[in-house]
């Protein structure tokens, strides 16, 4: 398999089922408004975006259902695990998925939680339209021909 290339960060959390619901047309970076523990408690590598979404209110990004349970050592200044969370986004790029979301019914998604170089807590954001069953079909059917195609030119 070939090795995936190093891009200086630390994925923390993958919401792997994404891919498979819905087609991705464009990605972007977004940062975090975190608390200290749930900063703590992301670097312990507990945490879930697999049913969170992306919202808009007042003209702010948030991320929703985003999983970060509570820090161990934090005792009474723990935060919530499921709250939401300020996505830290230009002007710019938060009228343009407002807009996708409002006009065209598509849907903001979490990709994947990640540290970057810095040790800045980043999540990448994509903005997407879901499939149906035989678009997931289809791209399983696929993926499945790649895979048999690959065994086959690596007989020979």
């Amino acid at each position: 398999m070939a090795k995936k290339p190093d891009l200086g960060r630390t994925v923390v959390a993958q919401n792997r089922k994404a891919r498979h619901n819905y087609f991705i047309e464009e990605t972007m970076e977004a940062g975090l408004v975190l608390t200290g523990t749930e900063v703590k408690s992301l670097r312990g590598g507990r945490s879930s975006i697999g049913e969170s979404y992306v919202t808009e209110d007042g003209g702010e990004a948030w991320l929703v259902n985003a999983d970060i349970p509570e820090y161990a050592g934090g005792n009474r200044f723990n935060h919530e695990r499921k709250r939401p969370r300020k996505l830290l986004l230009h002007k710019r790029q938060i009228n343009v998925l407002i807009g996708a979301i409002q006009r065209e019914g598509r849907t903001v998604v979490p990709l994947e939680v990640y540290f970057n170089e810095q040790g800045r807590a980043k999540v990448q954001i994509a903005l997407a339209t879901g499939k149906q069953a035989h678009d997931k079909r289809a791209s399983i059917k696929e993926r499945d021909w790649k895979r048999q195609r690959a065994r086959l030119l690596a007989r020979r």
